[in-house]
């Protein structure tokens, strides 16, 4: 991995999810009225979560799951809801706390929320890891190479989402960097599914590693791919 490379990525999506983008995910993510565009979005969003759970399935009593890019703590709530123990970290403390602050009591013990890299070696060993619509922002390298430092801790499977390249999302990517640069969310990096798969098959960390299942979400503007890898 270029490691400045992730490091500058990083920075800037913790600046714009801890500072600049709150009060709107804050409201995309609760149930609160919101335009026709981000209404598209949510729903997006929602389909998304739900395709990931349902590939982890709904007995995880015992089972240790990451969620690397929790924001608002959704999906870890679900899981524990499961039976898993879950770890939920993501670069914005403001995200972090707002989570925390939405926690059912009944699942409040079997979540753990933090703030920080979700590539830290100190958060341990886990079943399975998801990373919905977290490493959206990095190059396809960058994405992989954390995929595999993360797959050395992963005894089961890690699931996530990308931006696929097609032609639609390139046109939309082109007209949101018109935006007023205060409003932009940090560039999308669309990914080839093959490109991925092309790496993924080449990295000696992923050697015992394969793809299994995927599905895309198109939901106005909300286009996303998951992909599931299992360690084989």
């Amino acid at each position: 991995m270029n490691e400045m490379t992730y490091e500058q990525r990083r920075g800037q999506i913790e600046h714009y999810f801890d500072r600049t983008a709150v009060a709107a995910w804050e409201k995309l993510t609760s149930d609160a009225p919101v335009g026709r565009i981000r209404k598209t979005v949510r729903a997006g969003r929602d389909e998304m979560r739900a395709t990931l759970l349902s590939w982890l399935g709904h007995d995880l009593a015992g089972k240790r799951i990451l969620d690397a890019g929790c924001g608002t703590g959704a999906l870890a709530v679900e899981a524990a809801r499961r039976g898993a123990s879950v770890v939920a970290i993501d670069l914005s403390p403001t995200l972090v706390d707002l989570a925390r602050s939405r926690i059912p009591p009944d699942v409040a013990d079997r979540v753990t929320f933090l703030s920080g890299d979700m590539l830290d070696e100190a958060l341990g060993e886990f079943d399975h890891v998801v990373a919905m619509d977290s490493i959206i922002h990095y190059q396809t390298e960058d994405a992989v190479d954390a995929l595999s430092q993360l797959s050395e801790r992963t005894r089961q499977s890690i699931l996530f989402t990308f931006a696929p390249r097609t032609p639609l999302l390139a046109a939309m990517i082109s007209v949101g960097r018109l935006l007023p640069k205060r409003d932009r969310a940090p560039w999308l990096e669309p990914m080839s599914e093959k490109r991925i798969a092309d790496l993924m098959d080449s990295h000696e960390a992923l050697a015992d590693w394969a793809s299994a299942r995927t599905h895309r979400v198109s939901s106005g503007f909300y286009k996303s791919q998951a992909m599931e890898w299992v360690r084989i």
